[in-house]
């Protein structure tokens, strides 16, 4: 436990520490991957070059010192965190290295100012913070390890369909090389993909949504490619569109996430998506139909049919099943969109337009899409009245050791 005087400092230096978070947690990453450059195989580098990870650790270290006094605040978050270091295999020996690397970045930038007391009282601080993480991290491994057909680190599958779902996203049919089945998951929930990216010499890790319901033998992931534009290109998202075919074999980590729909409730749910962010949707959509009972409303926005991935098999699921109801946004349709009435509205998703086809009663609501989606919908839903704990929404972003 952490005394009184332990938290009061680092309460105090948490403002010094905002203020020179970032070069902080460039020194951090200079540091830890100089002594482990092993570690590269873990961090995601597109992120490196683009300084995303290194904001996203700064944002993250000023959370903890701010909720110091009550961490059951910061629950949901640990748990998200938990789950995505799960994916990524990281283990209770990783965090002695992190530890180290970002006190000494800590005492490298602030130099003086970083009295033994202070750098005591963050050491203190982070541990306990190490503590409730490979706490949430054991148990996620036990659960893996222990369901049938389920596993822990990594396991080889084997490409068994792969299929274009619109001209820049790609579905892949993922199969155990071994032959075993494979553990359910909830609807909602990734996996981990690691690959070799020969441009980088480094094996790169990433994590796509698992875009079909359970089977117990096979896998599907749609994976959007990452063009670049101003941004480096994704060096995982390409190699797998230009480079894996049908037959080749690819390691993954077991599914985690904590962004899933509850299969037993019978109270109405309400999808909404972004672009490639309809993956997870596919998915809790296929499995929530299966009961008649239940209403199902997706909202989905992409830019025109061009990029809208499974558009047509969509539009069948909703001629087929009478509580399930699809609306559909283009921002940019194409003329043919217009002449066939391929969309609903134009323009970008917006709530309030449709508010009576998606306030219904007990509904909980599901967001899943680039981040200034996600606040645009998740705000235009407090906006209507929606309680917040009725809303939910995937992050697939930097933190400690992912994306």
């Amino acid at each position: 436990m952490l005394t009184q005087k332990t938290k009061d400092i680092v309460k105090a230096t948490a403002p010094v520490l905002a203020e020179h978070g970032y070069p902080i947690i460039q020194r951090f990453y200079e540091r830890l991957f100089e002594a482990h450059p092993e570690l590269k195989n873990v961090f995601n580098m597109a992120h490196q070059e683009q300084g995303q990870q290194q904001q996203a650790l700064a944002r993250a270290v000023y959370a903890y010192a701010e909720n110091i006094e009550d961490a059951s605040s910061l629950t949901a978050v640990l748990k998200n965190i938990a789950n995505k270091h799960a994916s990524l295999g990281v283990r209770p020996e990783h965090y002695p290295i992190v530890g180290e690397h970002l006190l000494g970045a800590i005492k490298d930038v602030l130099a003086n100012a970083a009295t033994d007391e202070i750098i005591s009282a963050w050491a203190q601080a982070y541990g306990n913070l190490a503590d409730i993480l490979m706490g949430m991290e054991a148990e996620l491994y036990e659960r893996s390890g222990t369901q049938v057909g389920g596993w822990t680190g990594w396991r080889t599958f084997v490409v068994r369909e792969k299929r274009p779902e619109s001209t820049v996203i790609t579905s892949f049919v993922l199969e155990p090389s071994d032959g075993g089945p494979v553990t359910n998951f909830e609807p909602g929930q990734y996996i981990s993909v690691a690959v070799d990216v020969p441009s980088l010499g480094l094996q790169q890790i990433r994590q796509y949504s698992l875009s079909d319901m359970p089977n117990g033998h096979t896998y599907r992931i749609s994976v959007k490619r990452e063009s670049g534009g101003s941004k480096p290109p994704g060096y995982v998202s390409n190699l797998l569109h230009d480079h894996v075919s049908v037959g080749h074999k690819i390691k993954l980590a077991a599914p985690y996430g904590n962004f899933h729909i509850d299969v037993d409730a019978k109270t109405p749910i309400v999808l909404i998506s972004g672009g490639v962010g309809l993956t997870p949707m596919i998915s809790m959509l296929k499995r929530a139909i299966q009961d008649p009972h239940r209403q199902v409303v997706f909202v989905h926005g992409a830019r025109n049919s061009g990029v809208h991935a499974m558009r047509d098999r969509l539009r069948e699921t909703a001629r087929t099943y009478s509580n399930f109801s699809l609306i559909v946004f283009y921002d940019d349709p194409l003329p043919q969109d217009v002449q066939g009435k391929d969309y609903d509205w134009p323009g970008l998703v917006n709530v309030d337009s449709i508010k009576n086809a998606i306030l219904l009663p007990d509904a909980d609501y599901y967001i899943c899409g680039p981040i200034p989606f996600m606040r645009m919908q998740h705000d235009a839903l407090k906006g209507l009245n929606v309680p917040e704990a009725r809303i939910h929404y995937e992050v697939f972003g930097p933190d400690l050791f992912a994306e």
